[in-house]
């Protein structure tokens, strides 16, 4: 197998996951008047902020604002809207209401200035998941398992495997990085990374649920998805970010894997198809997580870093599946040559 299943499904959200300028906390008028008058005066009550008088006359702060301190979202809007945003939470408990979003946000307690630290956590551990499945597949294939006379692997999905687990490690960082400071650079890579797994994971659905062995075959089904992913990938960061467009192709991807591998699962033979299974269904719990979208827990864990910790298993149990499906090809493809040559 060359392709995670559950890829089309735990990378489908981060695609969906649009910032919203709207949200009832952002809407409300103690917390724009406290940010407009921070803007101005670069203090919210005893808290000031010395990076809001960085600007000069000739022009308003946030083009004066240092590039660095922009990305970072250090500067004088990012830091006024978290204080007012922290000031205007409080006042709401006390006066028993429940949290609400914040320019499309939870209010999230920042940890060493990090917006969300428990998606961030998780999204590292991801990562790490993916950089031992990836390497624990490398040393199984190479050092494990019977070799061709030129020293190359019996399985033939070895090289989608190794960009699949760059892509992933990719993703999972970029991930990290826009859970740290959502800026529009983060935000756009984020989602560039999401989409180009998702892309690729629907390529590689269709060569090994197809059993698509044939160079040229493989070229036909992979151009015409490579062309449409990277098309998309230039027009959500050099046209229009369109997160209605974006859901869609987001969607229609996941789904398509959805199928393809539900169709394989049913009429494999797979030793391990367990772990297909237990994958399939806990990834489709763990979407339900996304569905039911909570306040984050002292002000830490919401929905959406909980789905991120869901995958943290599974990434292991997923990589387990590979590893056991280059060793059933592997034994497979050296049976069939001990037969030919008796």
């Amino acid at each position: 197998m060359a392709v995670r299943f559950w890829t089309a499904l735990f990378l489908v959200f981060p695609c969906l996951f649009s910032i919203s300028n709207a949200s009832a906390g952002d809407a409300d008028l103690t917390y724009r008047t406290c940010v407009s008058g921070c803007e101005i005066s670069g203090c919210v009550g005893q808290e000031c902020f010395p990076q809001c008088n960085s600007s000069s006359n000739g022009g308003p702060w946030y083009i004066q604002e240092p590039l660095y301190l922009q990305w970072k979202k250090l500067g004088c809007q990012g830091d006024c809207r978290y204080q007012c945003m922290v000031n205007r939470e409080r006042e709401r408990e006390t006066l028993g209401q429940a949290p609400v979003k914040y320019h499309g946000k939870w209010p999230f307690k920042r940890v060493l200035g990090i917006q969300e630290p428990a998606s961030v956590a998780f999204s590292v551990l991801n990562l790490a998941m993916h950089f031992h499945g990836w390497l624990s597949f490398f040393i199984t294939l190479y050092y494990k398992l019977p070799l061709k006379q030129d020293r190359t692997a019996y399985y033939e999905y070895v090289g989608l495997w190794h960009l699949y687990g760059l892509l992933s490690m990719n993703s999972w960082f970029w991930s990290a990085v826009f859970h740290s400071r959502d800026v529009d650079l983060t935000e756009r890579l984020d989602y560039s990374s999401a989409v180009a797994v998702l892309g690729f994971s629907l390529i590689v659905a269709i060569l090994r649920t197809f059993d698509v062995r044939v160079e040229a075959a493989r070229v036909m089904v992979s151009a015409p998805i490579l062309a449409f992913v990277t098309t998309h990938i230039l027009y959500i960061n050099f046209y229009k970010l369109d997160y209605g467009w974006n859901m869609i192709v987001c969607v229609a991807m996941g789904v398509s894997q959805l199928l393809l591998w539900a169709r394989w699962a049913a009429v494999s033979s797979h030793p391990s198809n367990w772990k297909l299974w237990v994958v399939v269904i806990a990834g489709g719990l763990a979407m339900l997580l996304e569905i039911y979208d909570f306040p984050p827990y002292e002000g830490y864990f919401d929905a959406h870093s909980i789905w991120h910790a869901a995958t943290i298993p599974l990434t292991i149990l997923w990589w387990s599946f590979i590893r056991d499906d280059a060793e059933f090809r592997t034994s497979s493809l050296l049976k069939k040559s001990k037969t030919k040559a008796k």
